[in-house]
């Protein structure tokens, strides 16, 4: 169950985040994850958004460099050590992890679990792995559909979505 990814390559000077963030914001696009990999001279930015082809189509015409991954979000349990179990599965199965990342706070669909983004050497193998261990991938749609919780007190404002 691939979720799709979207990489935007950014000069990595000050306000490059913030004016793609603009560019999200003014078309109401929601940021569902985001993960920031730089360089001396630019910055890749992954995200995972509610509407992938809307903000890729929005971000190229804004003269963006975009680019779209799919990836494997996965429910992994949020205990200590629990994410070590998880990378042993993955070792003796003979995965190969590119990179990862988290979708941070605390999200009403997992309760206590949490997710991590994978992009695996091949995807393929690794959600049969994961499938046959067990492990809840999560789709797109589920993510995009996800309701936030926030401690009590912190509010978003300005219509800005996460």
């Amino acid at each position: 169950m691939n979720v799709k990814q979207i990489s935007v390559v950014l000069d990595n000077v000050p306000g490059a985040l913030c004016k793609m963030t603009d560019v999200l914001a003014e078309k109401r696009i929601s940021i569902r994850a985001l993960t920031v990999a730089d360089s001396a001279d630019f910055s890749t930015v992954r995200l995972i958004v509610d509407n992938v082809l809307w903000a890729s189509s929005v971000l190229t015409k804004a003269g963006f460099r975009v680019s779209s991954t799919d990836v494997l979000a996965v429910e992994v349990l949020n205990i200590p050590g629990g994410l070590n179990k998880f990378l042993h599965l993955l070792k003796e199965s003979g995965v190969n992890i590119e990179y990862m990342y988290a979708i941070g706070g605390r999200y009403s669909s997992f309760g206590e679990n949490i997710c991590l983004v994978f992009k695996f050497a091949d995807n393929e193998r690794a959600a049969e792995v994961l499938a046959s261990a067990g492990i809840k991938l999560i789709g797109h749609g589920e993510l995009a559909g996800m309701s936030m919780t926030f401690p009590e007190g912190v509010h978003l404002s300005g219509g800005m979505h996460a």
